[in-house]
């Protein structure tokens, strides 16, 4: 385990350019990135996190632009992304060009879509290719001892020891936050909500004007 400052952006970079993998520090908890087409060191995080190969990671856009260039943005997506984003909201959206969808498979099809302020936004603009990240954690713990993703540095350490996976990990301290990602699915005819978060179900309906169903 490598340990930088959040604000040794280039330090991390390189390291996603050359296959490794990296954590970074949100608001949230600690996430663990990797270059999305990449995907070995995608399969290490799977892997190491023994995670279901069909479940998605997200992809942290770089900025909304390169979003709209690559995914298809409905009016209610756009309406979310312009009140949320950068933020604590990812959004499924269908890929335009389907040979995406392939290239960057561990995301999924549609794409599990996010634009992050902090350390992982910064790193998702440094990198010249495209950021698929998860949270640091065993996946599928829902006993009451569970106590979610990390939120330490200890935790972290305790997380690339156990999954036998070693990082560079960007030491943000604690995260305060230790909640979800809102996640609103922007791919289907009818928009609707797929996970609490963050970004409480009463300010999605601010933006859009009427409450989301619950898928």
């Amino acid at each position: 385990m490598q340990v930088i400052p959040p604000t040794d952006i280039d330090t991390a970079a390189a390291a996603i350019e050359a296959g490794r993998l990296v954590i970074v520090p949100t608001a949230r908890w600690y996430m663990i990135c990797a270059d999305a087409a990449n995907p070995d060191a995608c399969k290490a995080i799977l892997e190491g996190k023994q995670r279901p190969k069909n479940k998605p990671l997200a992809l942290v856009a770089p900025d909304q632009d390169r979003a709209r260039d690559m995914l298809h943005f409905t009016p209610d997506a756009e309406r979310l992304a312009a009140a949320f984003w950068p933020g604590d909201l990812a959004l499924f959206l269908p890929w335009r060009d389907p040979a995406d969808a392939t290239r960057y498979c561990v995301v999924g099809s549609p794409a599990l879509t996010t634009h992050a302020p902090g350390p992982l936004g910064d790193l998702a603009r440094a990198v010249p290719g495209l950021l698929a990240a998860t949270t640091v954690n065993v996946s599928g713990d829902a006993s009451p001892d569970d106590r979610g993703p990390a939120i330490t540095l200890a935790e972290v350490e305790e997380f690339l020891t156990g999954a036998g996976l070693d990082a560079v990990v960007m030491n943000g301290g604690v995260c305060p936050a230790a909640n979800h990602l809102t996640i609103v699915d922007c791919a289907n005819d009818e928009t609707s909500l797929v996970r609490a978060g963050l970004v409480h179900p009463r300010a999605l309906a601010a933006a859009l004007g009427r409450a989301l169903p619950t898928s």
